[in-house]
C-alpha cells in the first residue's frame, strides 16, 4: 500500500510552538502552572511557551525564573524562551557562576582560633 506524500507528511507533522508575551487574562494559567512545577509564582513581565496552543513554560524578564510543566517534555521551549529573553533585554543569566564560585565557611569561632 503507498503512502500518499500528504500522509507522510501529516504523520509526521511537529507541534506548533510558540514564544510571546503572556496576557493578562492568562494569570490562572500560569498560576497553575507554577503549582505543577513545586515553584512559587513568576511575576512581572512574563515569556510564555506554547506547544500547539498550550502554556507548558513561562519566564519572568525581571528575575530569569522559569516554571514548566513536568509532564510534558519542555527542554527546547525552555531554550525558546531564554533565547528570546536574551533578546529582549539584551542581558544572559549566568546560571552556573555562583555554583563554581569556592565557598568558604567563616565563623567567628574559626576567627578566633588562631
Amino acid at each position: 500500500m503507498a503512502t500518499s506524500l500528504h500522509g507522510l507528511a501529516a504523520s509526521s507533522a511537529r507541534p506548533a510552538a510558540a514564544v510571546r508575551l503572556a496576557q493578562p487574562d492568562e494569570a490562572g494559567t500560569l498560576r497553575h502552572l507554577a503549582q505543577l512545577d513545586d515553584a512559587p509564582e513568576l511575576a512581572g513581565a512574563i515569556l510564555v511557551a506554547t506547544i500547539d496552543a498550550d502554556l507548558v513554560a513561562a519566564l519572568s524578564l525581571d528575575d530569569g525564573r522559569v516554571v514548566a510543566n513536568p509532564f510534558v517534555l519542555t527542554s527546547d521551549a525552555v531554550e525558546l524562551l531564554r533565547r528570546r529573553a536574551t533578546a529582549l533585554t539584551g542581558r544572559r543569566r549566568r546560571r552556573w557562576r555562583s555554583a563554581l564560585r569556592p565557598r568558604v565557611a567563616w565563623t567567628a569561632r574559626a576567627a578566633t582560633r588562631d
